[in-house]
């Protein structure tokens, strides 16, 4: 379980790295002014930067829920393969929802990577529920 929480980590991280690359290109070619992002507001940014952030932002919506499942079942030490590939799972879908986000961004591939992660975590929390009963 570990190892998925770690993956999660790194993607997350990976997707800040891209987001923070955008918004210097965008102030380093004039498309941006600095100032604009003190509030995020105030001007018409391209849509590369708004797709880059709001990419980073969705790192931690659902991840949220992720994060804290994993932490039970390391916390009470409740070994469940089932909750393992369902961690895995749900990382592969965040991996794929961050490409699909930041690259060719399809509405419709995008949702479905979106709720394939949302209901792989909501197997992990049917899980850790069975399993402490």
């Amino acid at each position: 379980m570990i190892y998925a929480l770690f993956a999660m980590v790194i993607l997350t991280f990976i997707v800040g790295i891209i987001a923070l690359v955008v918004r210097f290109k965008s102030v380093s070619n004039g498309q941006v002014k600095i100032k604009y992002y003190q509030a995020m507001q105030g001007q018409t940014v391209p849509e590369r930067v708004t797709q880059t952030t709001r990419s980073f932002n969705n790192m931690f919506e659902v991840p949220v829920l992720f994060y804290v499942v994993s932490t039970l079942f390391v916390s009470l030490q409740i070994d469940s393969d089932t909750a393992l590939y369902l961690a895995w799972i749900f990382v592969s879908f965040r991996v794929a929802h961050a490409w699909v986000h930041l690259t060719y961004n399809n509405v419709i591939h995008r949702m479905l990577m979106f709720w394939g992660g949302v209901i792989a975590v909501l197997g992990m929390w049917l899980v850790l529920i069975i399993a402490i009963r």
